[in-house]
């Protein structure tokens, strides 16, 4: 029988395959369960928040329509929770003036009042994503992963005295320690892919001598094919596929001419950003799909982020258009900015969706939080967070609806009970008050 965990090996590099049928263990003479597949957390973000009469769906219930921002959303209508009401008390200023990017962001996954510095000093708290690593990370590869498309200063004012800190991390592995993020594919793709931490000359020769992982582990991928069923054996060749075209999106990113001077992009991100992205999506579903990691986050942007979306004829800064004072001609611009971002994140769940996992779908097995910092960006509120949920949590959730709480619920709760379902229940994270009702309809 083929172990719970199976590898491909070769050439300085480690493949972990997908969960496959061939993983379950036999069955054992009392009847017991056969092993089930594990949940899994993501946690994606967005800054600057969003038009909030074009996000909140007009009606509650499993009967809601989709508001015309969420419109892309309509194939996993059934996989998601709207959610409507839910706040970060802490993101608000309690006596320290400006700042409600750097400190909503350090709040939004943490629920702690962050310590206003520009300096050495910073504290916010542990993170949701990051508790749940804590206790499911010693199970996988890779404990959790954390990745973004802007890498950010660690140090320096970034927002009316808030360290940069702040602005550039939503993961906290302690109060003191936020988790560094990944912004170049191919560096992710390394880590999902190799054998730990290598020199850049181990890379480089290892690069040289391979054109693909596939390539190095063809002998071991193989001998395993052998003693694959069919349905094994089509799912380790749609994987195969996957990663062939993520490894050909990488080198196509690699070899881009260089970017202008005046403009600051890691080596390897695709030029793009709409295809930056959707492989960054690609390659959390890869970690997901393999076990290598559980948890997972990805900032789309840092706090406060000013990038220009040509894509979508929003040529002036994100940021700045948040700012709009009710100028209907910036407004317009970021409604096409949050549908933009919305397209994305239905692509990503699509992309988990379409992965079996047994009878049902790596979906079916996840819980996806989409959200940002702030409710309506122009005002820097922080109640009525612009708040997703998709999956269904191993059958512990039910999706399918738009859920409205009362004025004010913490979105901690939330983390509560998405941590329970990850089987690391913890008594409290920032400001809950206890766990989030109507998780489930039963």
């Amino acid at each position: 029988m083929i172990q719970r965990r199976a590898f491909l090996r070769g050439l300085g590099v480690t493949m972990t395959l997908p969960w496959l049928e061939s993983f379950s263990p036999v069955a054992r003479a009392d009847d017991s369960p056969l092993e089930s597949h594990p949940n899994r957390m993501v946690f994606v973000y967005v800054p600057n928040g969003v038009v909030k009469d074009k996000w909140v769906p007009v009606t509650a219930g499993a009967d809601y329509q989709l508001s015309p921002t969420l419109q892309s959303l309509e194939s996993v209508k059934q996989d998601l929770i709207v959610f409507t009401n839910l706040s970060q008390d802490n993101g608000r200023a309690k006596g320290d003036g400006a700042g409600d990017h750097a400190r909503g962001t350090a709040v939004f996954l943490t629920g702690e009042h962050p310590y206003k510095t520009d300096g050495a000093a910073i504290r916010a708290g542990v993170s949701v994503d990051q508790v749940a690593a804590s206790h499911v990370g010693l199970e996988t590869p890779l404990p959790s992963l954390v990745l973004g498309t802007e890498q950010g200063a660690q140090a320096g004012n970034c927002d009316s005295g808030y360290s940069c800190a702040y602005s550039s991390a939503i993961s906290w592995k302690t109060a003191t320690t936020p988790m560094l993020k990944e912004v170049n594919p191919k560096l992710v793709f390394q880590r999902l892919f190799g054998n730990g931490p290598d020199s850049q000359e181990q890379r480089l020769k290892r690069d040289f001598y391979r054109k693909s992982i596939l390539d190095a582990v063809a002998s071991d991928a193989q001998r395993l094919q052998r003693r694959l069923g069919q349905t094994d054996r089509r799912k380790v060749e749609e994987y195969f596929d996957s990663v062939r075209e993520i490894e050909r999106r990488i080198e196509n990113a690699a070899n881009l001419k260089p970017a202008p001077a005046d403009v600051a992009a890691p080596d390897g991100v695709p030029e793009e950003f709409e295809a930056y992205v959707r492989l960054m999506y690609d390659l959390i579903a890869l970690g997901l799909q393999t076990d290598t990691t559980r948890v997972s986050t990805f900032m789309v942007g840092n706090a406060g982020s000013n990038r220009a979306y040509n894509e979508v004829q929003a040529k002036e800064g994100w940021h700045s258009l948040s700012h709009h004072r009710n100028d209907q001609q910036k407004i317009e611009q970021l409604e096409r900015i949050d549908a933009f971002q919305i397209r994305q994140f239905a692509y990503f769940l699509e992309k988990l969706k379409s992965i079996p996992e047994g009878d049902e779908t790596l979906l079916d097995h996840c819980m996806v939080l989409y959200g940002s910092e702030l409710g309506d960006g122009n005002a820097h509120t922080h109640h009525d967070l612009p708040i997703l949920l998709a999956g269904r949590g191993g059958g512990t959730v039910s999706p399918g609806r738009h859920v409205r709480y009362e004025h004010e619920t913490p979105l901690n709760n939330l983390f509560l009970s998405m941590l329970d379902r990850m089987g690391c229940a913890v008594d409290e994270l920032g400001d809950s008050t206890g766990r989030l009702s109507s998780l489930t309809t039963a």
